[in-house]
């Protein structure tokens, strides 16, 4: 059997080639369409799914006054669930804008922190049935706080708490928001040793 990665890509046989494309619905931030595809049998199929820029997560370390590792962290109320959500900092790509560039304005906008070094991890596809979405994962330390710079209409509760504490709070199902689980996997393995990181630093 073919492991993994080479395996899914000569997996040639389970590609879907678009026929048709219908758009849907544009608005401010999300693009909808209804394409027909033919599937490997040769019949056609309808996919629905949406268009949308990319974004990017930081996970930002910092070191309390007692010595441990502190990890900040929003909180913020998400409409489409009715809840307030326990989240890494985040945001999407502004057109044109790089992943890095967007890692830090995002941290600094939504945080008010800055960072001096800065590693990215990897990348995310949090739902890959029915969007384009990809997540760009950015480790951040050597933070320096500062003034948020929230956009209109944006509410943020900013807190720090330890490694041990958010990965109970995902054990215990308190926090349920995808990136932010794969966010904690992450830094579970960096923190182990398990997985490593290359350290930049930023002037």
């Amino acid at each position: 059997m073919d492991d993994l990665p080479n395996g899914v890509a000569s997996c040639t046989g389970l590609f879907e080639e678009k026929v048709d494309s219908q758009e849907l619905f544009k608005g401010h931030f999300l693009h909808a369409f209804r394409d027909t595809v033919r599937l490997p049998s040769s019949a056609l199929a309808k996919r629905e799914y949406v268009v949308h820029p990319g974004a990017v997560m930081i996970i930002p370390l910092m070191d309390g006054n007692d010595g441990d590792l502190q990890i900040v962290l929003e909180r913020q109320f998400r409409y489409p669930i009715g809840q307030v959500m326990i989240e890494f900092p985040a945001g999407k790509l502004d057109p044109g804008e790089d992943c890095f560039h967007c890692a830090q304005r995002e941290l600094l906008e939504e945080t008010g922190y800055s960072a001096t070094h800065w590693a990215r991890a990897g990348v995310l596809h949090p739902v890959i049935a029915y969007s384009t979405e990809f997540i760009d994962i950015w480790f951040a330390r050597g933070l320096t706080a500062g003034k948020q710079k929230l956009d209109d209409g944006e509410f943020l509760d900013v807190f720090t708490t330890t490694s041990t504490q958010l990965l109970q709070w995902c054990a215990q199902g308190q926090i349920t928001d995808g990136k932010t689980l794969t966010g904690a996997l992450w830094l579970q393995n960096v923190l182990s040793g398990a997985w490593t990181l290359d350290w930049q630093e930023v002037s």
